[in-house]
């Protein structure tokens, strides 16, 4: 059987005991999204202060980021995960998850026993320091990439809009079809005017030729029969005195 490091009070003698064993613990948590990094540091100091008043040994700290609930919780349908690891004989436990259940922001939270018994302390705490190196190192690349990304959609959103207003400053070619039919139709309306005009003057003049000929006619006929009138009682006067 495999010796295991235990954590025994100074002076105490007589065998070990299994609750005397360090263990390794995962407490999952899960945080509103939209707290700050600077919020979600606060949360975990309190939650290392909590283990080192307690006997406990922090160990590193495994950053899930936001992701997606598997069903919504006060109105949130994404939270951000968090999972320390830890080393302690099981006593904390209960006062880091009653600080977690009195923080509105933590929405949930789970403590799982990962290692029931760690062998060498010291080598596990050298290892989780490697690991802890190596979370903040990928959280940099990360916040990196990041913001090379958000750069990116900014200088595309800028783009866009320039675009957008260029072209309205530019005239539809629509518009510019639409612009010419317009002057096509007022050309029309004006040459259909004109054309009134000068179809209107010549049926006025051919209708004035028409009606001065007609009236000039009919009084040259009224004159004829009013000179036959005045010849005829004449010539008879005359026969009569003849």
């Amino acid at each position: 059987m495999p010796r295991f490091t235990a954590v025994v009070a100074p002076g105490a003698t007589g065998p070990v005991r299994e609750e005397d064993y360090v263990r390794e613990y995962e407490f999952t948590f899960v945080v509103q999204p939209e707290i700050s990094d600077e919020g979600m540091a606060a949360i975990c100091a309190r939650f290392e202060e909590i283990l080192e008043k307690n006997g406990g040994i922090k160990l590193f700290y495994d950053d899930w980021g936001r992701r997606r609930l598997a069903y919504e919780i006060q109105n949130f349908q994404k939270g951000h995960y968090q999972v320390l690891y830890f080393l302690s004989d099981g006593s904390v436990i209960h006062e880091v998850e009653r600080a977690a259940r009195l923080d509105d922001s933590v929405l949930r939270f789970l403590t799982v026993l990962s290692q029931p018994h760690v062998e060498d302390i010291e080598a596990r705490k050298v290892e989780a320091a490697g690991m802890e190196e190596e979370r903040i190192r990928k959280a940099a690349e990360r916040a990196e990439r990041d913001a090379e990304e958000s750069a990116a959609r900014a200088a595309e959103a800028a783009a866009a809009a320039a675009m957008v207003h260029e072209s309205s400053d530019e005239p539809d070619a629509d518009d510019a079809t639409a612009a010419d039919a317009d002057i096509a139709v007022e050309d029309g309306d004006k040459d259909a005017v004109e054309d009134g005009d000068k179809d209107g003057d010549k049926d006025g003049d051919k209708d004035g030729d028409k009606d001065g000929d007609e009236d000039g006619d009919k009084a040259i006929g009224e004159g004829s029969e009013a000179s036959e009138s005045t010849e005829t009682p004449d010539g008879a006067e005359a026969e009569q005195t003849k």
